[in-house]
């Protein structure tokens, strides 16, 4: 789909080869993924091994102690998979026991808002049922970078900066790893984390003693993790230590070492929906995934084809068909283990031919609009943000998004790796972040606060209760085209994420775009929903638009009643994407944040 004239400036290449692409987040990461194919890794080996690496050069926007859904397309299998990283609530973490602690909503940071960590186990699945290397090929890189030092990214100083007083007063072992020398550490500065080193060469010691075999190995490492030191070492830390969070009160935690123990991840097939010549397939509706399917359920019915990507209408029916998808989120999915989710009527024809109705061509709605659907769903209480939305406080709540005007602030991490095989991997890993729990200073990492995702409330369905997955936002992307796997995408960005992800879509199918295009091209993202995390708020009508949109366009939105907010030229989003057509390998990375990077040959 490159364009013919080469003339359209793009800020970098749209990488294309025959061997191999890597696109993440971090031009380390993308490095160590290309390093991985180089040595005779596959598409999935490289994925743990950007992964790893991922946690140590990004620690404010993931960790060991996080979570990730992946989804691979494996040439040997011959279809597409959903791996469900995301840990779920522990078993003692019931709402009767956080209203007992008088709380009304799960915090935003602290003890209390852990799952069980997901992505070690994760990786470590994907490494022995779909990868060809040893445990030591793909966590060697990570283990170096902690213990030798890497080059500290501007954003997560600027993180550190955030929650430098909490790690001064209440979170001191984070202090003692984020604070080196007593100071906030400059950007470029060579930045280390020597026990998290030391975590995972104990680790890959204790995996080599189980000898020569490589799937013993990697289970002789599961079992250091999930039910040997590690676990224990975070079993004792909830046990008996109370941490400050945003509710202005330090509590214990309560998940333990046989949470850990119970835990493993799933793998279960991609929802799907057909638009046009693509299949596009995401995670479940235990993730928020589904949403991008129903934008594009409703979208079908507008014709796309030939709309300026930067111009009002295209703007304006996007942002009106997510505000529904996104409503029917908020008021449906949950865990389909607890809850019956009506997924295919959400996705049908019949109800989004009649949700369709509800958009106006030339008018914005500033109602919260869920469907309706006889026997499902559950009440969602608005509760509206004064102000601008900040993302990230002194308190280190949410998920490190998208704060004030745009302006990034960290968010996640995502990378996309298409091997010469034809094996595709997207996965977007989260959580356990620096700012959301204090660092367990024994193995240094902390632990994740994806369970602020769940409600307080009975009887909805991403009510807490133990044993459940909370609704993540976390959505890695694929794409099948007249049949055969094509595109592998992704972002970081909480609730944005399936906002950025199908305007690249849909720039790159309708605009003809191609994947560095469509990346570079003006964004935008909408805050009219609730929020996924801590305190979920809602801004009515708030459309957020880079400065790089045209007046024109600006100004025919407001006249539509859109509540335009102008952010940075250059604020929104951080995609990255890969493709395959026949012996061709493509990807494309962010310039957003000066940190994605795609390589290939």
């Amino acid at each position: 789909m490159s364009n013919v004239n080469p003339d359209p400036f793009t800020t970098r290449p749209e990488i294309e080869g025959t061997f191999g692409v890597v696109t993440s987040t971090h031009w380390i990461a993308t490095a160590v993924g290309m390093a991985t194919l180089e040595k005779g890794g596959n598409a999935f080996d490289a994925g743990v091994a950007a992964a790893f690496t991922l946690q140590v050069v990004e620690p404010h926007l993931n960790g060991p102690g996080g979570d990730v859904p992946i989804i691979v397309h494996d040439v040997k299998r011959g279809k597409t998979e959903v791996i469900c990283g995301q840990g779920p609530a522990p078993a003692k973490a019931t709402i009767a026991h956080y209203r007992s602690e008088g709380l009304e909503m799960v915090p935003g940071t602290g003890l209390l808002a852990a799952c069980v960590p997901g992505t070690f186990e994760t990786w470590m699945l994907l490494l022995r049922d779909y990868g060809t290397l040893r445990l030591r090929d793909v966590l060697e890189p990570a283990i170096g970078y902690a213990r030798d030092g890497h080059p500290l990214v501007e954003r997560a100083s600027a993180t550190i900066k955030t929650v430098e007083q909490l790690f001064r007063k209440y979170w001191t072992t984070s202090g003692d790893v984020y604070l080196p020398n007593g100071e906030v550490p400059k950007p470029g500065t060579l930045f280390t984390n020597k026990k998290l080193a030391e975590t995972y060469a104990r680790i890959l010691a204790e995996a080599e003693s189980a000898g020569g075999d490589r799937v013993a190995q990697i289970e002789r490492a599961r079992q250091a993790w999930s039910k040997g030191f590690v676990a224990e070492v975070i079993d004792k830390f909830c046990r008996t230590q109370e941490v400050m969070d945003v509710s202005g009160s330090p509590h214990r935690g309560v998940l333990s070492a046989d949470d850990m123990a119970r835990w493993q991840p799933t793998i279960e097939a991609p929802l799907t929906y057909d638009y046009g010549r693509y299949t596009v397939q995401k995670a479940g509706v235990w993730s928020q995934g589904p949403v991008m399917l129903q934008q594009l359920a409703l979208l079908k019915g507008f014709e796309l084809d030939g709309l300026d990507p930067a111009g009002p209408d295209f703007i304006h029916l996007q942002i009106e068909a997510a505000k529904l998808a996104y409503a029917d989120r908020e008021t449906f999915y949950g865990d389909p283990k607890f809850t019956d989710i009506p997924i295919e009527t959400l996705l049908s024809d019949a109800y989004n031919n009649e949700r369709r109705k509800l958009i106006s061509k030339d008018k914005a709605s500033l109602d919260f609009r869920p469907g309706s659907v006889e026997g499902f769903g559950g009440v969602v209480k608005l509760r509206h943000a004064e102000g601008h939305r900040e993302a990230v406080g002194a308190m280190g709540a949410g998920e490190p998004t998208v704060g004030r005007f745009g302006e990034v602030r960290g968010d996640t991490v995502h990378f996309d790796i298409i091997d010469k095989a034809g094996n595709m991997i997207s996965a977007t890993p989260s959580g356990g972040w620096l700012q959301s729990s204090p660092v367990i200073p024994e193995i240094g990492f902390c632990l994740g606060s994806r369970a602020q995702m769940f409600w307080l409330e009975e009887n909805h369905p991403a009510s807490l209760a133990p044993g459940k997955r909370p609704r993540t936002t976390l959505s890695p992307t694929m794409a099948l085209r007249d049949g055969e796997p094509y595109l592998a995408w992704g972002s970081p960005g909480g609730d944005q994420q399936d906002q950025w992800i199908t305007q690249f879509f849909l720039r790159h199918v309708h605009a003809k775009l191609n994947l560095q295009e469509a990346i570079d091209a003006p964004a935008w993202h909408s805050e009219h929903f609730p929020i996924s995390f801590w305190p979920r708020t809602s801004r009515p009508g708030v459309l957020v638009l880079e400065n790089r949109v045209p007046k024109s366009t600006i100004d025919e939105l407001k006249r539509r009643g859109h509540v335009v907010e102008i952010g940075p030229d250059w604020s929104e989003g951080r995609l990255t994407a890969a493709s395959k057509v026949g012996p061709r390998r493509r990807a494309a990375a962010n310039p957003r944040g000066m940190q994605g990077y795609a390589a290939g040959r």
